[in-house]
């Protein structure tokens, strides 16, 4: 097959992976921005390991519950509302973990 037409093709079979990762740019920024926050406690010592680990784990079945959305192409109104509602139960266990009286040593 010719490099050009291979070229081609593929660019074409990317185009629905690439379509389904700009549905949900909000999402996507939410998740960047937990993320951050989290890191944020573990190096600052408000999270401990075991937050962490609880924290992570969130954040990989809200991610996971994207990519389900995703899978058909089309991320309807429904699941983007099931999402941010994932997303802002996360961002209160984020913020209650990070303040309470649990604390580690900051990591420099």
């Amino acid at each position: 097959m010719k490099p050009r037409i291979l070229a081609v093709l593929i660019t074409i079979a990317a185009l629905p992976a690439a379509a389904a990762s700009t549905q949900t740019p909000a999402v996507d920024h939410r998740q960047v921005n937990q993320e951050a926050r989290i890191q944020q406690g573990v190096q600052s010592g408000q999270l401990t390991p075991k937050e962490d680990a609880k924290l992570e784990k969130a954040q990989g079945k809200i991610e996971a519950d994207k990519e389900k959305a995703q899978a058909d192409g089309k991320v309807t109104s429904k699941e983007r509302k099931k999402l941010a509602k994932e997303q802002n139960k996360q961002s209160k266990k984020i913020s209650k973990q990070k303040h309470d009286k649990q604390a580690t040593t900051p990591k420099s």
